[in-house]
């Protein structure tokens, strides 16, 4: 496992050591239960959704600021993305590394209809009830941090809590364990995402995209992620097959995030109306 993955893994143990101590899986129990139900993520019949990102910096980037004019609060950025088209709206909540915190997902859930989704190093399901309570339909698990057993107790976790999960991919053998392993549970809603971030440099990888568009699972909405930032390349991923794509420094830095957004969104569409049509 790369350095930068298993520290972060190292550092989300030591926030659930902390949660099980001073909250307790019976509490957060209680708060879903209470909890309104999570929104459905719906995805268009036009080929090609975004989930947009809320993210304060990056490890490779630093702090994500716009591009002239002031900062967005959360529920402002929410409510953009929103209204400019999202499927689905990705918060951060990584606090080291990424600036994030429950605080930013439970704001992003309160401003908007649609689904928001807790991204993050997760290894525990007291991590998806965390999230559930602070206003998640859904998360994201990165495939390697956890072995078959561990993933398949997350995934229990998100059944149950009627969220749905996006599975990330850095290669071929995640994307192979995540097909296998969502394939045995038919009725949990379900995303197979591929990072084209390397993890030993950060650097974005942009052939990875192609080089692994043949090992998608078949069955599963595909999602690129990390390195899009103009219509060509949305336009390039759905031509290799993927229906979604998770954005969002590009967003996080654009002068107009909205029309950024909406831009990204209608190149993918026509592009997926060319590939139908051909």
């Amino acid at each position: 496992m790369a350095e930068f993955l298993a520290a972060m893994r190292l550092a989300s143990e030591r926030r659930v050591e902390l949660l099980l101590r001073e909250v307790g899986q019976g509490r957060l129990e209680k708060a879903v239960a209470a909890a309104a139900g999570p929104a459905a993520l719906g995805v268009s019949g036009a080929g090609f959704d975004v989930i947009a990102e809320i993210k304060r910096r990056s490890p490779s980037a630093g702090r994500l600021e716009p591009a002239g004019g002031g900062p967005l609060t959360v529920a402002q950025r929410a409510r953009m993305y929103a209204a400019a088209g999202a499927a689905a709206i990705s918060v951060l909540t990584e606090p080291d590394e990424f600036g994030g915190s429950l605080d930013d997902l439970t704001a992003a859930a309160a401003a908007v209809q649609i689904p928001v989704l807790r991204k993050d190093f997760l290894v525990h399901p007291i991590q998806v009830l965390e999230a559930r309570a602070a206003g998640a339909s859904g998360v994201l698990i990165i495939v390697r941090l956890l072995e078959d057993g561990p993933l398949l107790a997350m995934l229990d976790a998100v059944r149950r809590c009627g969220m749905f999960v996006l599975l990330e991919a850095f290669d071929g053998h995640d994307l192979s364990r995540a097909g296998r392993l969502l394939h045995t549970a038919p009725d949990l809603t379900a995303l197979v995402g591929l990072n084209s971030r390397d993890l030993r440099t950060l650097r974005v990888d942009a052939l990875r995209f192609e080089r692994l568009a043949d090992s998608l699972p078949g069955g599963l909405i595909a999602v690129a992620e990390s390195g899009l930032s103009d219509p060509s390349q949305a336009r390039s991923v759905v031509r290799l097959g993927y229906r979604m794509a998770l954005i969002g420094g590009a967003l996080m830095s654009a002068a107009d995030p909205a029309q950024a957004l909406s831009g990204l969104i209608a190149a993918g569409r026509q592009e997926a109306e060319a590939c139908a049509s051909a």
